[in-house]
């Protein structure tokens, strides 16, 4: 898939257009983008970064990083994606001068979107005002309680099994892998130290069970309360890995939520018990 962060990157052609923000790239975005692919080729997905509640000054919890976003409408079946930035100055374009400056200036010719799909200056523009300008409007229905705020809800609570039929996959963690406490090692189960960027979504503290990197997980998320930690840690153990992560990016799909962390009347009960959280990632099954 071709990745463009200017319309003159793009090779002139006749287009087929998704737009949206895509944020996790659920199943209600899987629908918007396959009908612009049904539509014609090139198929072009056209997203925003940052999101555009960041800039407009509202806290919104990403449920993925761009570079995973990019990663997933590849996996969609689009063959580019224009990434286009937002900033002040996009929030305050008319929503007819971004439909001249970007859209067609691209080659759109078929634009797919949400039923409720709002963009430009006070959100005043929408699929009818695209279609008063020339273009061929796609709108998709939206599918029931499928949406990136539902999802964050469902994850900031802990409750990424019911998150997983929404998205069409498990949910994710990613972050970059940093030097930890490696207090791990030392009780037999060495994890990875998780550094997530400040903007993504990282889910109510417990025990989890995953993958990450084709292997079974089992990821501490909270303050290590046993130790008397402060600081939030996010520490995948991979089952059956053996080598050194340090400064990689590391994606982990989350599979279930096994419990709250908690302390230990002393470090043998703790190693008992991510024992059998280690023999519960074994056996846990992926949600979909």
């Amino acid at each position: 898939m071709k990745v463009a962060r200017r319309p003159e990157e793009l090779e002139p052609a006749e287009r087929s257009v998704a737009i949206g923000s895509f944020d996790g790239v659920h199943r209600g975005h899987r629908r918007v983008l396959d009908e612009a692919r049904a539509a014609g080729s090139p198929s072009t997905a056209v997203t925003f970064w940052p999101h555009p509640r960041l800039v407009l000054g509202n806290r919104v919890e990403l449920l993925s990083t761009l570079e995973r976003r990019l990663e997933l409408l590849d996996e969609a079946g689009v063959d580019e994606t224009l990434v286009v930035e937002f900033t002040p100055e996009l929030a305050s374009m008319s929503p007819a001068d971004f439909a001249e400056s970007t859209l067609r200036k691209i080659g759109t010719m078929v634009i797919s979107v949400g039923q409720n799909f709002r963009f430009g200056r006070g959100a005043a523009g929408d699929p009818q005002l695209l279609r008063d300008v020339g273009f061929d409007v796609r709108e998709v229905p939206l599918v029931d309680e499928i949406s990136s705020s539902r999802i964050r809800a469902l994850v900031r609570d802990g409750d990424v099994r019911a998150a997983a039929p929404l998205l069409g996959r498990p949910a994710e963690i990613e972050g970059t892998v940093v030097l930890g406490d490696r207090r791990g090692g030392t009780l037999g189960y060495p994890t990875a130290n998780l550094a997530v960027p400040p903007d993504v979504l990282v889910p109510a503290y417990g025990i989890y069970v995953g993958e990450a990197l084709g292997h079974r997980a089992a990821l501490s998320i909270g303050v290590n309360p046993h130790y008397g930690g402060a600081e939030r840690r996010v520490e995948p153990y991979l089952l059956d890995f053996d080598g050194d992560l340090y400064g990689q990016r590391l994606v982990v799909e989350l599979w279930e939520r096994l419990r709250d962390e908690r302390a230990f009347p002393d470090e043998q009960a703790l190693v008992e018990q991510i024992a059998r959280d280690v023999e519960q990632a074994r056996r846990a099954t992926r949600p979909v």
